[in-house]
């Protein structure tokens, strides 16, 4: 039969179509180094290593977003003097775009810092070697969240106690994303039912 003749192809042709529908891995993004630099740096002080908390990371890229156009200078970011911090008047709007309000995040710590080109090299040493350290020396601290825009990077330290958590307990929200999570894998499976269909259908065009 012609069609087992065609079989290796078939099976070429749905190996390259299944490539090409994956999506291509990004490089390695400096939000992803420093999470990995700080929870290597709290390792090597004996200090547990922090989780991903997504509220922290949506306040720390709202932060960054407020901040992006601001220069480098040498009394900004992990360099600013203590008490001398910009206030944001729309704080507290910017909480409620996270879902998030004061009292969940009095206990937590929001840590800006300003790099040039954002350099992986200088970005650790910015959290790990200025007045930060002493945040990120606290065994109380338990989360993290990093955002970035342009020269600026902030991190948002989460702490597992009423006050510093950065979450808010909502059951529809956790109902949503189980929903998603369920509907992605439908999607992922339909399409490589598509992409099979797909060559088998080309490889008959073919052959006749």
């Amino acid at each position: 039969m012609a069609i087992y003749n065609k079989l290796p192809l078939l099976l070429l042709i749905s190996i390259i179509l299944l490539f090409l529908n994956h999506p291509v891995l990004a490089d390695i993004d400096e939000e992803d180094v420093l999470f990995t630099g700080i929870n290597s740096y709290r390792t090597s002080q004996n200090l547990t290593t922090l989780n991903k908390n997504d509220n922290a990371e949506c306040l720390a890229d709202e932060i960054a977003e407020r901040f992006k156009n601001r220069p480098c200078t040498n009394d900004t970011g992990s360099a600013t003097v203590p008490g001398t911090e910009p206030q944001f008047a729309d704080y507290p709007k910017i909480l409620a775009k996270c879902h998030l309000n004061v009292s969940d995040t009095r206990d937590g710590s929001v840590m800006p810092a300003c790099v040039p080109r954002l350099e992986s090299s200088l970005v650790l040493t910015n959290f790990t070697k200025s007045q930060y350290s002493m945040s990120l020396n606290e065994s109380k601290f338990t989360g993290m969240g990093i955002g970035k825009e342009n020269d600026w990077i902030v991190v948002v330290l989460t702490t597992n106690t009423p006050g510093g958590t950065y979450s808010t307990d909502d059951h529809d929200d956790d109902h949503d994303d189980d929903d998603s999570n369920g509907f992605t894998f439908s999607i992922g499976l339909v399409n490589y039912l598509l992409v099979f269909i797909l060559s088998f259908c080309f490889v008959l065009c073919y052959d006749i």
